[in-house]
């Protein structure tokens, strides 16, 4: 974990942020990029779950986080599919 924090903090070094729940959608837009795969992926969360952009973006951010404990370069796909697994369910 303190692996992680390190890596968002060499990130984020002079941009006044110090983790990645702090992005905007500016920082979400530069620091969360996926591939096709995972873009497929959010499409069909957002459609099939109803997710809000501002979902989306929680998705990502998230995303990035778990690449970040997994001390990967790339947010893949299954970095995807774990944060779209942790979304609370909407209740009816």
């Amino acid at each position: 974990m303190e692996a992680a924090r390190a890596i968002q903090q060499a990130r984020f070094e002079g941009k006044g942020l110090t983790c990645n729940a702090d992005m905007g959608v500016a920082e979400v837009r530069e620091f969360c990029g996926v591939d096709g795969a995972g873009r497929s992926l959010l499409r069909a969360a957002m459609t099939q779950l109803g997710m809000s952009a501002r979902s989306y973006h929680r998705i990502l951010k998230l995303s990035r986080t778990i690449a970040d404990l997994e001390g990967a370069k790339d947010i893949q796909t299954h970095h995807l599919a774990e944060a779209i697994q942790y979304r609370p369910r909407r209740q009816l």
